[in-house]
């Protein structure tokens, strides 16, 4: 924090225009809490909903972690934002222009004007996930209908649901029958889009009508009833895609694991002894097993970025703005939006084309530009053609490399702990992680963009990430308890799983002075972060702080609260939430356990077919071999790639 003269306890910001960025030492702070499950953690929050010991648990829980300090004995001289405001955003070169108010379908049809060749496969060597491409060209060639594979989608979903749900609302019935018209248009030779036929899931808190939308909880579907679709998933039903059932997620998304102890866990297809990441875990994990080609997730703390790295599949959040949120639980926030999870950056971007569209407030206060998406259809659009300015602390890397190892060989002298309490080396932000996989993997990444593809790699120092962090925590903890009031004061708290509990009992102790103050901090925030995009074209970080974190068998039960693995989840994801960015997560590859590792994109505002460009010049160019996930299955003969799925999960419940 850059503080002026100090007075009693009351601390002065100097102007963000003041500060100057190059002297600015990294320093995010650890969040402090013990991990809780089981006994403690139902303890803890009995305690924490207390009428006097609860006030003094969450006073002392934001004092350990700087909120009060910052909040409350900090005088920010900048003015409230209340929502992101965004400056003029240059144009973007070599791009397709969408109509915004124009049909879905149409926009299907110039995005997928705007891909690369596509070379049709239906037998393959070397493991790939179909594509939306690949279901359109079987589904017209008749090798195969959305009948057919409806079939064996649902039956790997009935085969998951015991030990790994992925769905919270299934209904093979209604899914069949959207199967069967599916079918029916490409026998008539009328199919309404590429995307007619495609399989997708829908997040738990997003309306897919007649399905309820229970938000992950036991009780929200009863006095929420759903009536239409969201607007997203309206759009998207008109081009034909098929909506399988509600995904799984974290509680409320309160959660970045994908921990329910309602419903059930769903699992890393990966290593199913390992969370799928939240709060869109059902999400990513159904993409990543290869029953459906896509998902819709919303994001409002990284929620589709965390476990489309976590699963190995690519996120995409949009600005904030750019696609409506109408029919989604929370409404109107400020920090969410809905973005597609899919298996390449190609599927994304017919996805995003589909369901894009501001609302009509969000044109009004804005005035968001004409959206586009990169045009990849030739050589000349590829990325060398627009070398990019990419921005990071990566000079820092093979100092933190050497630093690593010399460590690690002494504490194999000693004991695990020791190298988790004292040898985690703490440079710059790309370098937080809890493991030398993660910057290693995205290091190499960044070198072979700037050799290959003549992306200059500029230093860049972003103040303020423990504002940052604590102005996400009030902004979406405030806006999520205001839409569910009415809710709670029907005695519905005690219905909440127990991590759920202690969430929104930190919220409640916020006061308006809180929120005022956090969007003081976002209008400072959004001004570093203006003036560093005027040096650089993308913010370049890992998608998350460490792979998939392990499933510990005490936590299925009741859950559990663990803000250390939060923090390793979060850290990267919730800048583009708190400023509206638009952010995807791209697979670069694998650890040394074989979990996928995912690297970040940060674009500017309005700026979606900038990151799209560069993710793609990853995906293309950065090709070690896809690993077949744990499980997976071939939903497109029926072929089950995981027969043992009972005996994968069993030894964790």
């Amino acid at each position: 924090m850059i503080f002026g003269k100090k007075k009693k306890k009351k601390m002065v910001m100097v102007p963000a225009t003041e500060v100057e960025l190059t002297e600015v030492k990294y320093d995010l702070g650890e969040l402090q809490a013990p991990r809780l499950s089981g006994l403690s953690l139902k303890l803890f929050a009995t305690l924490i909903q207390a009428p006097f010991i609860g006030s003094f648990i969450t006073s002392y829980l934001k004092t350990q972690n700087k909120m009060d300090q910052i909040l409350q004995y900090t005088l920010i001289p900048e003015p409230p934002m209340f929502k992101p405001e965004f400056p003029p955003s240059p144009q973007e070169p070599r791009v397709l222009n969408l109509e915004e108010d124009g049909s879905p379908e149409d926009r299907v049809e110039s995005a997928s004007r705007c891909l690369p060749h596509h070379h049709p496969t239906t037998s393959i060597s070397q493991f790939r996930y179909w594509n939306i491409r690949d279901y359109a060209y079987a589904y017209t060639s008749g090798l195969t209908t959305p009948s057919m594979v409806a079939e064996h989608v649902i039956s790997a979903l009935e085969e998951c649901k015991p030990q790994m749900p992925l769905l919270i609302s299934f209904d093979p019935h209604q899914l069949r029958n959207q199967a069967a018209a599916s079918t029916q248009r490409f026998h008539q030779g009328n199919p309404l889009s590429i995307l007619d036929g495609i399989f997708m899931a829908v997040k738990d808190d997003i309306d897919c009508y007649p399905h309820p939308s229970k938000g992950g909880t036991t009780w929200l579907h009863h006095i929420r009833p759903v009536n239409k679709d969201a607007v997203a998933v309206s759009r998207l039903r008109s081009c034909g895609v098929i909506f399988v059932g509600k995904a799984n997620m974290h509680e409320l998304g309160m959660g970045d694991t994908g921990m329910n102890p309602h419903h059930g866990t769903p699992r890393n297809p990966h290593d199913p002894q390992r969370y799928a990441g939240g709060s869109s875990s059902g999400s990513a994990a159904i993409v990543a097993s290869g029953i459906c080609p896509a998902a819709l997730g919303s994001d409002a703390g990284g929620s589709i970025r965390i476990p489309a790295s976590l699963c190995g599949v690519v996120g995409l959040k949009t600005t904030y703005g750019r696609t409506d949120t109408t029919g989604t639980l929370c409404g109107p926030g400020t920090v969410e939006v809905i973005g597609p999870i899919a298996t390449s950056v190609d599927d994304v971007m017919l996805i995003y084309a589909a369901m894009l569209g501001s609302s009509s407030a969000d044109k009004i206060s804005l005035r968001p530009p004409i959206p586009c998406l990169p045009d990849l259809s030739s050589n000349e659009s590829s990325v060398a053609g627009f070398p990019m300015r990419l921005g990071n602390n990566i000079h820092s890397f093979m100092k933190w490399q050497d630093v690593w190892v010399e460590k690690l060989v002494h504490v194999e002298m000693t004991n695990e702990s020791y190298l988790s309490t004292v040898c985690k080396p703490i440079f710059q932000w790309f370098d937080d992680v809890n493991s030398p996989d993660i910057s290693g993997v995205c290091g190499q990444v960044l070198t072979s963009l700037s050799e290959m593809h003549g992306c200059e790699i500029v230093e860049i120092t972003i103040p303020e990430l423990q504002q940052m962090r604590i102005a996400h925590v009030v902004s979406y903890g405030c806006e999520l308890l205001c839409s569910l009031v009415p809710q709670l004061q029907k005695g519905k708290f005690q219905k909440l799983a127990l991590d759920s509990c202690i969430n929104l009992a930190v919220c409640e102790s916020f006061t308006a002075s809180d929120y005022v103050a956090a969007q003081r901090l976002r209008r400072r925030l959004m001004y570093y972060h203006m003036e560093i995009f005027k040096k650089v074209d993308i913010i370049v970080t890992p998608s998350t702080g460490m792979t998939a974190p392990m499933i510990h068998p005490t936590a299925l039960a009741c859950g559990e609260s663990d803000l250390e693995v939060a923090g390793n989840l979060m850290k990267f994801a919730v800048t583009a939430n708190v400023l509206g960015f638009p952010a995807i997560s791209v697979p670069v590859g694998y650890d040394k356990q074989g979990l996928p590792i995912g690297l970040q994109l940060i674009g500017r505002p309005w700026c979606e077919a900038t990151i799209l460009r560069l993710a793609a010049a990853i995906e293309q160019q950065w090709n070690e071999p896809k690993r077949k996930p744990m499980i997976y299955f071939d939903v497109t003969n029926g072929k089950r790639e995981t027969n043992k799925l009972g005996l994968l999960i069993g030894a964790q419940g």
